[in-house]
């Protein structure tokens, strides 16, 4: 039978999710079709039967792509076909990736790929359905892994907690969280909130997690139906001998690297430690289960790590001891500084330990906005921050090959920490981008950016709603023994069980992220986590207000500044002129930008407030002439007998006749004006056919020039 075509539903949020499989991409290991609200996803497995050889790390590949036919859209520029990722499909591969991982078996190397495709878009939303399609995949293959899983979107709104709302209803929730677990635990959580609570984040998490149970009801059944009986999968057996005895010989060594305080320093003894481990082996491998053709410079690595490994997390278990003795709720020493860069519109350098990022700031209108096209439709950034980690900041001695997937997401993470304390675009109408470069990283450049952002949109003189920082977390966990870190280390990283990211103001949190290598965490530790993070956030806020606590007062020199005045829509016309004549001729005379909405506001950006003033002036009198009454202050242009022509503004001029310009009699004009002069006049009538009639004498009469 070519069509074994299997469903199963449930309730989700209120919306009716459907998982198929047996119908489409039968070759595959696995297939399944996630369906709701006319959105439609379908999300392959595929896994290598064998390891390759050499093969030392899980390749694990999750591919998500959204094709534009899916929306009845094409793809937008010359290119119509899908190509490159965009960040956005970049951003979802990368969390629907993080919480598979630590539930594949230790040691399992075969290349594994989801590909993940969107092939109908209705109002259903298709990240989440990649997801649940990419757990339901794994639970029903022969894979080996430890399911099943689930995700779920978080949303507040009116105070209500929301499951998987759209993104119309996103606009008005005070929270987006994306949470992944399992039956037991959270795995993953990443999201922005507008200043929320530790105690609101949290009721969020646990309601997502909730939820996220429910599905895996739905896959335990789904995988009883339709599921195959997993591969057989054994780890390799650790050498029992060699560790026991490099434990023995090399754990003084082991210990002497780690209590060195600077990075470098750590590196290099790391190093020296395991080319010593490496020459015992080579030099009497009997001595540690070896033979004679082992690979001796693969098997140092690996006692160098493991003895490293379980040193560092039995010191900090059973002794609260760091690497460097540093107590585990202690930040790392930090040094700040703004105005950097002398040229740049706002700039600060971050310092946290051996973590340096350096921000720089550019203010702009509309011609600075970052176009996306999308899926969703075309739309358009006002605000963005791009984020670069060159090799120099971890002592690589490499080029740089452009921004990578792991850049992306770092940055994507400071930009919606700071973009939750960025003014209202109606009270600040300006694009605004942050460029955060790493100079220097040994533990949460993504936190340093976000502190090194604020500060440099402060300096800017941005109205943020209040300085952000942010700070990483870490766990180290053994059985039911567990100890929370504060501000982790690289090594504390690459060693610990949890890297739990989060920022915000001193009111409340504006992004969390959570990633874990072991099989998730209960309700209790993340509460730990959050409020030991929240006591480091503090701490860092006070030390970066030492050097900035607000937004500076006005903008520095040569930034542009945008002033707004509104027009009648039916007005439009007339400002723009035939083919843009008369908005173009403003823009050119004055340099300036002008950007006008359908809604008749008209935004003007340029970097000398004089001439925006000017030309607003301009262009209201061009539209509406000037106010019989107003006094203005003019320019003589020309001078005749019978008068002087006076610019109220440039290029629209009224005349004074010699009667409006002193008390007594005028014969000569000259005698009481020259061009160039500058005079307050009164409009005193505009006739029908558009002429301005000013006077000089009715605001302050001109006296005769002395011969």
């Amino acid at each position: 039978m070519l069509n074994n075509k299997k469903e199963f539903k449930m309730n989700y949020g209120g919306k009716e999710i459907t998982i198929e499989t047996g119908r489409l991409a039968k070759q595959a290991d696995a297939a399944v079709l996630a369906s709701c609200e006319g959105t439609q996803v379908l999300v392959t497995l595929t896994c290598a039967k064998d390891v390759n050889d050499g093969q030392d790390f899980f390749p694990l590949l999750v591919d998500y792509k959204e094709k534009f036919y899916a929306a009845g859209k094409f793809l937008g520029g010359f290119m119509k076909r899908e190509s490159r990722p965009s960040n956005a499909e970049i951003l979802i591969m990368r969390l629907i990736d993080r919480p598979l991982r630590p539930l594949f078996p230790e040691g399992f190397m075969n290349e594994t790929i989801l590909m993940i495709q969107v092939f109908s878009m209705g109002a259903g939303d298709p990240e989440v359905l990649a997801g649940l399609g990419a757990a339901a995949a794994l639970a029903i293959s022969d894979v080996p892994f430890s399911g099943p899983m689930g995700y779920a979107k978080v949303g507040k709104i009116d105070g209500k907690l929301v499951l998987n709302p759209n993104k119309e209803q996103f606009k008005t929730s005070s929270l987006e969280l994306l949470v992944a677990g399992s039956n037991e635990a959270v795995l993953m959580v990443e999201g922005e909130s507008n200043e929320v609570s530790e105690t609101e984040m949290l009721e969020a998490i646990v309601f997502g997690h909730n939820n996220i149970k429910e599905y895996c009801k739905l896959l335990t059944q789904m995988t009883k139906e339709v599921g195959v009986k997993k591969r057989d999968f054994t780890p390799v057996t650790p050498n029992a001998t060699l560790m026991q005895k490099a434990t023995e010989d090399f754990s003084g060594e082991a210990r002497k690297a780690l209590a060195n305080n600077r990075k470098q320093d750590r590196t290099v003894a790391t190093n020296d430690f395991r080319k010593k481990v490496k020459e015992a082996l080579k030099t009497s491998p009997a001595k540690y289960g070896l033979s004679e053709t082992s690979d001796f410079g693969k098997e140092a690595a690996k006692v160098t790590d493991e003895i490293m490994y379980k040193l560092m997390r039995a010191e900090i278990i059973d002794e609260e001891k760091r690497i460097a003795g540093r107590g585990l709720k202690v930040v790392r020493a930090i040094e700040t500084e703004t105005s950097v860069l002398s040229s740049v519109h706002g700039s600060a350098l971050f310092t946290r330990g051996e973590t340096q990022v350096l921000a720089a700031v550019t203010i702009g209108g509309k011609e600075g906005e970052q176009m996306y096209d999308s899926i969703h439709g075309v739309g358009y950034d006002k605000f963005y921050l791009h984020y670069s980690m060159p090799p120099f900041s971890v002592g690589e001695a490499k080029g740089y090959r452009g921004v990578g997937r792991r850049e992306i997401g770092h940055g994507n993470l400071a930009e919606r920490a700071l973009k939750k304390a960025m003014p209202a675009q109606a009270d600040f109408p300006y694009t605004v981008r942050i460029a955060c470069e790493v100079l220097e990283s040994n533990g949460s450049s993504s936190m340093g950016s976000v502190c090194s952002g604020s500060m440099g949109l402060m300096d800017a003189g941005v109205p943020l709603k209040g300085p952000v920082a942010g700070i990483a977390m870490g766990l180290i966990k053994e059985g039911e023994k567990y100890k929370i870190l504060t501000d982790i280390l690289g090594d504390e990283d690459h060693l610990g069980d949890m890297d739990f990211k989060l920022a915000g103001t001193a009111n409340g949190i504006t992004a969390i992220q959570m990633d874990m290598k072991i099989a998730g965490i209960s309700e209790q530790i993340f509460r730990e986590a959050l409020a030991q993070a929240k006591e480091a956030r503090l701490h860092i806020l006070g030390e970066m207000a030492k050097t900035i606590s607000s937004h500076r007062q006005g903008f520095k020199a040569g930034v542009p500044q945008i002033k707004m005045f509104k027009i009648a829509p039916d007005k439009i016309g007339a400002l723009i002129g035939p083919g843009g004549k008369n908005i173009k001729a403003l823009q050119e005379n004055f340099k300036v930008t002008m950007d006008v909405a359908e809604d008749g506001t008209v935004k003007v950006l340029g970097v000398d407030v004089k001439k925006i003033d000017e030309v607003i002036g301009l262009a209201e009198m061009q539209l509406n002439g000037p106010k019989i009454g107003a006094i203005y202050k003019g320019l003589v242009v020309t001078i005749k007998e019978y008068g002087a022509f006076v610019d109220i503004v440039p290029g629209l001029a009224g005349l004074v006749h010699v009667s409006e310009i002193a008390n007594e009699r005028v014969n000569d004009v000259n005698e009481y004006l020259t061009e160039g002069d500058t005079v307050d006049v009164k409009v005193m009538e505009v006739d029908r056919f558009g002429k301005i009639k000013l006077s000089i004498r009715e605001v302050a009469p001109v006296p005769k020039k002395a011969k």
